[in-house]
Order: C-alpha cells, then structure tokens, then sequence
C-alpha cells in the first residue's frame, strides 16, 4: 500500500499556501508597489536555498463530512531557514495579503518557534515585517467572543536573541503595534522610503485623539531615521535586502563564533599624503571627517549605520586588512562634533552592538565636549552621556582611539576607558583638556580683565600667552599622550592593532544583556 495519495493531498495544500491571500489581494499589494513575502525571501536568500517551516499551517475548511477540504487561507507569517552568501539564516516574513498581516490571520507558534530557531541553532535572524503581527484588529472581538489579557508569549526569547545571534529587522510596509516593535528589537533596521511606516497605532485610531495624518505624516522613513527607532532608510526593498546581506557579512552567525576574515587585497601599508592636510589651523574651521575614515579602512569596506540621527557621531562597521572593525568618529559639521542626547544613545547603542559580536573597536575622535544649552539641558544630555561612558567603561573589546582634535570635558575623556589598556595616537592637530581655551577664559580670567584698560586687547594677550601651552607636545613630554603620529601612518597602525586584536577576540555571550 502506498502513501502517495497523502503526498499528493499534501503537495495540493503547499500550491493552495503559496496562493497566499488570492489574485486579488496579491495584486492589490503589487500595484502598492511592494513585493510580496516568497518573492521577498526569494530576493534576500541565495537562490533556491529557502526551506520553509509550517507551510500548510492556516484556517482550513472542510465539507459537510468534514473529510475534504474545500477552502485553506494560509497563516500569514512565512518563516524557514535559508542561505545569504552560503550562511545559513533564519527569516520570518509577514503577508500582508492575509488580512493586512494581522495576528488574527496568524498562528502565534510560528512567530514563536522562528525566534527559538534562530536562538537554539544559533543562527542570524531576519524579520520582513509587514503588518500588526499583534493582536489583530477589534474585529477579533466578535471572530473569538472575547477579549483578552495582552500578553507577548515569547519575547523572552526576542530579547534574549539580541544577546545571542545577529538580528535584522525591515519595515517593508505600514508596520504597527507589535510589528514595530519587532522592528526596533534588532541589532540593524531598514524602513523602506515611501512605501513603508511605522508606528504605535496607524492613523484611523490616532484620529480619534484629533490628529488626521497620512501614514507617512505620522511614521514614515522621515521620522523614524531622524529619531533613531530605524536604523538607516532604503529606496527599494532590493536595497533593504542588500543592506541586510553587507550588514551581516561583518558579523558572526552567533555571539559563540567570531566575525570572520575578509579580503585582504587593500595595502595595509597604504599610506594617503592629502591627510597630512586635512586638518585645518583654525580650530573654528569644520572638515569632513567620512573621507577621512573611507582612506584609513580597506577601501570600499566602510559600512555606515543610522547617518540620519545622533548626526555629531559617525558610526559604521568596516574592515581592516580583512579584519571587521566597529567604527565611532566625530562629524564637526554637527555641533562640531559635540554629544547630544541622541548621539550619547547612538554611542550606547554601537558599543554594545560591538561587545556582543566581538568586534574591536576604533574611535576617531574630534569632541568638543556634551552639547551645551538649555535646549541640551531639557534633553537629559548628561543622563544619555553617562550611559553613553558606561558603555565604554563596560566595554572589554579591544579598542584604538585616534585623537584626531578636540578632545574636551567628559564627553571627550569617553574616547576610550582609560582604566584599561588602549592603543592610542594623536595627530599634530590634537587639542585637548577640561575646557576650550575659548570657552573658559574670560571667567577664569575675569578680575583681571576688569582691571585692564582694554579688555579686548587684554583678553587677546592672555589666548596667545596660553595658546603655546596648547601643543600637543607638552602633552607628550609627560607621557599623557603616548603617541603623536604622521596622519598619514593611520592606516598601517590601525592595520597593526587589528591584527593584534584578532586573536584577542574571545567568542561566548556578553556579561551583560542588551538592550534596543
């Protein structure tokens, strides 16, 4: 006897699940400019490496006999493993297709088990979300004949897994309640321009407390890059999947192996003589800090993360001579490089990404201090900055700091944990100390100066009698800088330290859980 009727049975029930909402709901959703969930994994995963967990789950309906079935709308979340550039990877995709991708579409066992399998077989996981993923919508009072108690089963395992395996989250369409929060619960997230919004409640229930918006006024890419709840905006979905793929190639599969070796065809003696230049005289003057870290990294290596918000800091993964790196520097076109609130939280956030997944850290620094300002004062600066320092002092991978000019305050003193040890360089054009010249001198000078005939003249006398205190070599002469370097030997020290900091890597969880 053969048990081909039952496979025959359970191939025509695979066909009926890849039908997802119908032609209908699959065209509307296409014509919305969007792809939908298979051609979505499709695109991300290498080809024809998808094997999906669950397929026939969803609401069945059978004949009077209740022996054959007559109708199969499939669970609208797609989950399985598959490979991006060989890796294995788990991935779970919302079809929006069934029922806007609301939980009363869903099997909430799905969700769950996608997660425990990325966390138990220690695999990077993918979320495509598109929809509530929640509880639905108020229609479910009258489907089930009850409300219920919210409670998110398994968001242990969300929470733990962002302390075990690398965690990608996309908005890929209006993204909502639970949904958004699996957005923000990664390591690395993408949010679609135009076509892709998240939020806490979408616009209908946000009218009822008077406000009317578009899905776009209310949780767009413009929003939600600029406050950092998403990460970096894409222009397309394929975009988003590529930023996914490049985002992970730096990263282990797991917090139990180490970030793994890349090309090694870029110089590491590569020394860039226009660096010796780049630093303007006049401390007031601004330059570009990204071409400076794009010379000092392997060429096209340097991955950047979150540009749009916490804008004073740079932050971005890279790799040097092969070696994946976690990149901070300073932008002195934002707050010339001061820490605000947002880029305190940035900071806090980057570190940690870097401790849990074993990357060496190196920090190009150019800090004029904490922003200053009422302003700054309403935003809690020194309650985010001293998260900010904590991070780094918890920090124990290891870590390089190039003083690249300003290096003020306490912002400035969390360049790096001066308790361990650090490789550390300064460039010609470092300055440093508790506070700029400019900023402190007339109160430090203040009975004298209201004693001089000319204040002014007085004042100018003062600047350049201490303006030679300033150099960076009297630092040096007491060993409080340890080096003053060549810009342009950048790229073979930082070369040098990464090749020192490879064996130094030690896989295994962090001493501490992180945190979104």
């Amino acid at each position: 006897m053969s048990w081909q009727p039952e496979i025959d049975e359970l191939r025509r029930r695979e066909r009926l699940a890849k039908e997802m909402g119908g032609p209908e709901k699959v065209a509307r959703h296409r014509n919305a400019g969007k792809l939908t969930v298979r051609e979505r994994i499709d695109m991300l995963l290498d080809r024809d490496s998808f094997h999906e967990t669950g397929a026939i789950a969803g609401k069945a309906s059978y004949g009077d006999d209740n022996s054959e079935l007559t109708d199969f709308l499939p669970a609208n979340l797609v989950t399985g493993r598959g490979r991006i550039d060989g890796r294995t990877v788990a991935v779970a995709g919302d079809d929006f297709t069934v029922r806007g991708g609301a939980n009363d579409a869903g099997i909430r066992q799905k969700l769950v088990d996608i997660e425990k399998m990325a966390n138990e077989l220690r695999l990077p996981l993918i979320r495509l979300v598109d929809g509530t993923g929640g509880g639905g919508s108020v229609k479910t009072l009258e489907m089930v004949g009850r409300s219920y108690v919210p409670a998110v089963r398994g968001w242990d395992t969300v929470v733990d897994n962002m302390s075990t395996v690398p965690v990608v989250a996309l908005a890929l369409g209006s993204v909502a309640g639970l949904g958004a929060a699996r957005v923000a619960a990664s390591h690395y997230s993408v949010i679609v321009r135009e076509t892709a919004q998240m939020f806490v409640a979408g616009p209908p229930v946000v009218a009822r407390v008077g406000d009317e918006l578009t899905k776009n006024e209310l949780g767009g890419s413009e929003i939600h890059t600029r406050n950092g709840a998403v990460d970096d905006e894409a222009a397309s979905e394929a975009e988003a999947f590529e930023r996914t793929r490049r985002f992970l190639s730096y990263l282990p599969s797991s917090v139990y192996d180490l970030p793994p070796r890349g090309a090694t065809d870029d110089d590491p003696e590569r020394r860039e003589d226009w660096l010796l230049n780049v630093i303007p005289r006049d401390s007031r003057k601004v330059y570009k800090m990204r071409p400076i870290v794009e010379a000092v990294v392997d060429r096209d290596s340097f991955f950047e993360i979150g540009r749009k918000w916490g804008r004073s800091v740079i932050t971005g993964l890279a790799r040097l001579d092969g070696w994946p790196v976690a990149v901070l520097a300073s932008d002195p076109h934002v707050y010339g490089g001061a820490w605000t609130a947002d880029a305190a939280h940035k900071v806090m956030r980057f570190v940690d990404l870097a401790e849990t997944f074993h990357l060496p850290v190196v920090h190009l620094v150019d800090i004029p201090g904490f922003l200053i300002g009422r302003e700054a004062e309403e935003a809690a600066t020194i309650r985010h900055g001293v998260r900010a320092m904590s991070a780094v002092c918890q920090a124990t991978v290891p870590w390089c700091a190039v003083l690249v000019r300003k290096v003020y305050g306490v912002a400035g003193a969390a360049h790096m944990n001066a308790a361990r040890f650090n490789l550390r360089y300064a460039w010609p054009s470092g300055d440093w100390g508790s506070l700029p010249i400019a900023g402190g001198l007339e109160a430090a000078y203040k009975a004298e100066l209201e004693a001089a005939d000319d204040p002014k003249a007085k004042l100018a006398e003062i600047e350049a009698r201490l303006e030679q205190y300033r150099s960076p070599f009297r630092t040096a002469e007491e060993y409080l800088i340890e080096e003053i370097v060549d810009p342009r030997d950048t790229r073979p020290l930082l070369c040098e330290f990464a090749n020192l900091a490879a064996p130094l890597r030690t896989p295994g969880r962090p001493r501490f859980g992180v945190r979104p």
